[in-house]
């Protein structure tokens, strides 16, 4: 068993879609990003691909690369699977927290629960999505930004 972290941060601005755990939500403002900036899903990959020492998501799919340009990040993290998977291992939770002080995200958890599953090739019993706020502090209360964070476990 391996525990891995995750840590992914995008600044919202205007003329982006707002995509979060594979999951388009209607906002005036998105996530800057090369792919499509889903701060969730890039918090989940390098969890997963730290767990198995395999480094993160830019090392695999560098920003520089114009094959990820606009990438959609369920289909990474779908990649990252397959990375860790070569190497023996499978998913066994993962627990994230989104934290933002816009858009709300409680209508959404469950279907980005489903959908990480599914890119995990796990039971949505393993997968846990939480949203916070910071209280109007720092960059992401100030809505400058949204941040997540990820843990878990392979075997």
């Amino acid at each position: 068993m391996r525990i891995g972290h995750g840590y992914d941060v995008h600044r919202l601005v205007e003329g982006r879609k707002c995509i979060i755990g594979g999951v388009d939500i209607p906002s005036k403002i998105g996530l800057l990003g090369h792919s499509d900036a889903d701060v969730l899903l890039h918090a989940v990959s390098d969890a997963l691909l730290g767990a198995a020492a395999l480094g993160d998501i830019g090392k695999h799919f560098p920003d520089t690369d114009a094959e990820f340009e606009g990438a959609d990040s369920l289909v990474l993290l779908q990649r990252v699977v397959a990375l860790i998977e070569k190497e023996g291992y499978k998913v066994g939770n993962i627990d994230a927290t989104v934290i933002a002080q816009a858009p709300k995200l409680a209508p959404y958890i469950e279907e980005m629960r489903k959908n990480i599953a599914f890119a995990c090739g796990c039971e949505i019993s393993q997968v846990s999505v939480k949203a916070t706020t910071e209280e109007k502090l720092g960059f992401t209360g100030a809505g400058q930004g949204i941040a997540a964070h990820a843990v878990c476990i392979i075997e």
